[in-house]
C-alpha cells in the first residue's frame, strides 16, 4: 500500500531585529512630535491673537487629514519623516501669506521728508478788543467788556444788565475761579461816576450777587468820594485810562488789580 507522503510545513522565521532602523524610526518620530508641538503652541498663540487664523489652521488640518486618509498605506520611516516635514512647511506657509494678507497696510512715507509741515493757526484770540465809546450804545458796551472778559480767559461769561440786574451788568469766573461781578456806566467826559453809583452797586455785589471780585468799569471818571468808598468796601474802580489800556491789551485785568481804588490803568 502506497503512504502518502506528507509535506512539512516551513518554519517560521522570525525577522532579525535591527537596532539602527528602530533608533532612526524613533528619532524621526520624535523630531517629528517635536516639530508638531512647535506649530501646535504657535497656533494656539496665533488663534489667540488673530482668530482668522483658527478658520485657516482648521482648513488646513482637514485637508491634510482627507490626503492622508485616501493615500493611506503602509510608509516606511522615512518617507513618513519626509512627508511630515513638507505638509508642516506647506501649513507654516500658507499661514504666513494669510497672516499677510489680513496685517493692516504699512503708513505711507511721504516721498518729501523735508517739506514743510502745514500752518497751524494760533488760537490765541486777538489781543485787542476796540471800544469806540462815543460809537457803542449801553447794551453794546456792556457787551464789550464780557469780550474782553471772555478774551482774558473767564469763563462762564454772561451779559445781564438790564432792568431787574441788581447792579450787575456782566457775571463771569476769572480764570483763577473766582465769582467776578462787574457794573458798565458809560458816561461822557464831563460825568464822573459818583458815590451814590458805588453805593447802588456796593450794596447788592457781595450781599446779592455774591461776588469775589466787584468791578465798576467807565468810560468817564470817579469822583474822590466814590474813590474813598470804593476802597472801604473793595471794590474795584477801573476809569476810562484803565479802561483803554485794559482794551490794548497794556494794562492788567480788573480782577488782578487790588480794590483800593481806582486803576489808573498802569501796564501789567
Amino acid at each position: 500500500m502506497a503512504v502518502p507522503e506528507r509535506f512539512a510545513r516551513p518554519a517560521y522565521r522570525e525577522r532579525r531585529f535591527d537596532l539602527r532602523a528602530t533608533a532612526m524610526f524613533f528619532g524621526l518620530s520624535a523630531v517629528a512630535l517635536v516639530m508638531m508641538g512647535q506649530v501646535a503652541r504657535a497656533a494656539v498663540q496665533v488663534v489667540e491673537r488673530r482668530p482668522l487664523w483658527a478658520v485657516v489652521l482648521s482648513l488646513i488640518g482637514a485637508a491634510l487629514a482627507l490626503a492622508y486618509g485616501r493615500r493611506r498605506r503602509r510608509l516606511s520611516a522615512a518617507r513618513l519623516a519626509r512627508r511630515t516635514t513638507a505638509a508642516l512647511q506647506e501649513a507654516t506657509a500658507t499661514a504666513l501669506d494669510a497672516l499677510e494678507a489680513t496685517a493692516p497696510p504699512e503708513p505711507t512715507v511721504s516721498p518729501w521728508p523735508d517739506a514743510p509741515s502745514p500752518t497751524v493757526q494760533d488760537p490765541t484770540p486777538e489781543p485787542t478788543v476796540v471800544l469806540d465809546n462815543e460809537a457803542l450804545s449801553p447794551d453794546e458796551f456792556e457787551q464789550a467788556i464780557a469780550d474782553l472778559c471772555v478774551r482774558d480767559g473767564c469763563s462762564r461769561v454772561r451779559v445781564v444788565g438790564g432792568a431787574g440786574d441788581l447792579g450787575a451788568d456782566v457775571l463771569a469766573v476769572t480764570p483763577d475761579g473766582r465769582r467776578l461781578v462787574v457794573q458798565c456806566k458809560r458816561y461822557g467826559d464831563d460825568h464822573k461816576v459818583g458815590s451814590q453809583d458805588l453805593q447802588r452797586f456796593g450794596g447788592t455785589c457781595f450781599t446779592v450777587h455774591e461776588a469775589d471780585v466787584a468791578v465798576l468799569v467807565t468810560t468817564s471818571d470817579f469822583t474822590a468820594p466814590a474813590v474813598e468808598y470804593a476802597e472801604q468796601c473793595g471794590i474795584v474802580c477801573v476809569d476810562g485810562s484803565a479802561l483803554h489800556a485794559w482794551s490794548e491789551g497794556l494794562g492788567a485785568e480788573p480782577w488782578a488789580v487790588p480794590a483800593d481804588g481806582v486803576d489808573g490803568g498802569a501796564a501789567g
